[in-house]
């Protein structure tokens, strides 16, 4: 179908961003189609968002000769789908497996994405935040277009905070609320030295007291690690892992500060203008270096860092949350738009 496009929702942070972009999309006539890989809380966050999807695939683990397969596997999953949808293009934020199948296939493909150093499978064209150096990636400079601001600028214009959460999770905003984002020890970016980190930082702000830590493990097993090296914190309540999923803005929003070894909790509080620190070990990309050069984020490099850089104050929400400004979503729509009437 000419105006068709297929949209592959890979990992949970996907969800928050194409929902209005698939909003807009539909504004101006194109039909949207949603596939939804098994992975972290992505099928349950599109759940949350009443979007319809078809839940295709899972996620393999850390080991690299499973991950492959695993991208293998899941291509050809997609493929019924594709075949039996005929999109004119394909739409990700990194979705490998989609990819692979759009090659092989001849859909033209369209990947978005913000971290210069991810490894990507070669799509049709690239959209890049204007920060990314386009250099910096190895790809036909003339298929790259870029968009302002940052990722999350796309969906937190339309945050609007709830105050429900408090009640939701039993926190009587007392105490210092502090929202801690595990590292990705499954993705091949993943440093030992970020673990070192989280696990230093979860000891450092568990021997103080009026502290609360919401932890948002970002699966099972994740989570059970927590449980079983920190047992004591959590009987007490000065660790709290929620057992359903949580508007992840709405519960930065309400925090004092973020600590988080993934980009994207991190790039969501700078948005918010929440304080926001990051353990991510990896190789620091552009965008990550723009919003720590700006003041909006803090790099920790070391468990020293944890007790000489963080602020341990309290923190009063501003009447008003987000950016005012929709000109990365009207962009990044718009160079969507551009695309699908450029298809080679």
């Amino acid at each position: 179908m000419k105006n068709k496009i297929w949209i592959d929702l890979d990992n949970s942070p996907h969800v928050p961003f194409f929902k209005p972009i698939m909003e807009e999309l539909s504004k101006k006539g194109f039909q949207v189609v949603l596939t939804a890989r098994d992975c972290s809380q992505t099928c349950a966050l599109a759940d949350r968002n009443s979007l319809r999807y078809e839940r295709i695939g899972r996620h393999f683990g850390k080991n690299k000769i499973l991950k492959v397969l695993g991208l293998l596997v899941r291509a050809l999953q997609l493929m019924p789908f594709a075949i039996k949808e005929k999109p004119a293009l394909a739409l990700s934020h990194g979705s490998r497996s989609q990819l692979i199948l759009s090659w092989l296939l001849g859909i033209p493909s369209v990947l978005i994405f913000d971290y210069e150093f991810v490894q990507i499978v070669k799509p049709t064209w690239v959209i890049l935040p204007e920060v990314v150096p386009a250099e910096s990636i190895k790809f036909d400079q003339h298929r790259i277009y870029k968009y302002p601001g940052i990722k999350e600028d796309v969906y937190v214009p339309t945050f609007s905070p709830d105050p429900s959460i408090l009640e939701e999770l039993g926190i009587d905003g007392k105490e210092l609320i502090i929202t801690i984002r595990p590292p990705a020890t499954e993705a091949h970016y993943f440093k030992p030295e970020s673990e070192v980190l989280f696990n230093a930082s979860i000891d450092h702000f568990g021997r103080l007291d009026g502290v609360r830590m919401i932890l948002l493990p970002r699966n099972r097993s994740q989570e059970d690690s927590i449980r079983s090296k920190w047992p004591e914190l959590i009987s007490k309540g000065r660790i709290m892992i929620p057992d359903h999923v949580v508007d992840g803005l709405n519960l930065i929003w309400y925090s004092d500060f973020v600590i988080s070894g993934g980009g994207t909790m991190n790039r969501e509080a700078a948005a918010l203008g929440v304080p926001v620190y990051s353990i991510f070990r990896g190789k620091i990309g552009a965008v990550d270096k723009y919003l720590a050069k700006n003041g909006k984020l803090i790099l920790l490099e070391s468990p020293d860092d944890i007790d000489k850089k963080v602020s341990m104050g309290k923190r009063v929400p501003s009447v008003e949350a987000g950016v005012q400004s929709n000109k990365t979503l009207d962009s990044i729509v718009g160079t969507i738009i551009s695309l699908m009437g450029n298809r080679a």
